[in-house]
């Protein structure tokens, strides 16, 4: 009888691939004692994708261990991590206009943000009078009136954009310290829960690869 053997396999929520025909390698990070039956066990195929077009596929882990025991029984499988993934499949071919097309959207978006912004900026300085507090602030302390820009606006000029370079951590391509950015904590908090609903979606309408 064949000596019985551990594999660990960790699974991640969503997998990319650009290749039709999906190995257990290019879904999950394959560990064992064994070299070469971690090799074996990565080229075993898990799904093949019948068109040339973005497709997205969910599996249980129990399909993965039902490949692994039909293929090598001797094997144990542990899964570590995710219970059902996502196989997000995009053909490495693409469109004669994707690229700038992809240069347009950046550009759209880029504008949206900036103008966005400043709206948001000029809005919140109408809300909090921001042009009747300064004034007062100066009557109060000098007992006068101030005329043209004084030492509070200037400091609020530079304080302003100051602080969402140093709250965003990030000033054209350079971050300032390694720490994700929130605007990255919340890209990824959104990919997750979009993520965790197409999984629950799935479920629900039983179009999960399982056993």
């Amino acid at each position: 009888m064949p000596k019985q053997m551990t594999v660990y396999l960790k699974f991640d929520q969503c997998v990319l691939v650009k290749q039709c025909r999906v190995l257990l390698a290019d879904v999950a990070s394959v560990y064992g004692t064994d070299p070469v039956m971690r090799q074996k066990i990565g080229a075993l195929e898990l799904y093949r994708f019948p068109k040339e077009q973005k497709e997205k596929k969910i599996f249980s882990v129990m399909k993965v261990i039902e490949i692994i025991g039909a293929a090598y029984p001797e094997i144990e499988v542990n899964p570590v991590g995710e219970p059902d993934f996502i196989v997000e499949y995009k053909p490495e071919k693409q469109k004669k206009f994707a690229k700038p097309l992809e240069w347009c959207k950046t550009g759209f978006v880029a504008l949206s943000v900036f103008f966005g912004s400043a709206f948001t900026i000029v809005t919140f300085n109408k809300d909090a009078s921001v042009e009747e507090i300064f004034p007062m602030i100066y009557r109060l302390t000098e007992g006068a009136e101030r005329k043209g820009p004084g030492e509070l606006e200037i400091a609020y000029s530079i304080g302003l954009p100051l602080g969402i370079i140093l709250f965003f951590n990030h000033f054209l391509r350079k971050k300032i310290d390694s720490d994700p950015t929130p605007l990255q904590v919340q890209m990824r908090q959104y990919e997750k829960d979009v993520n965790s609903t197409i999984i629950e979606n799935a479920s629900r309408e039983g179009k999960i690869e399982d056993v």
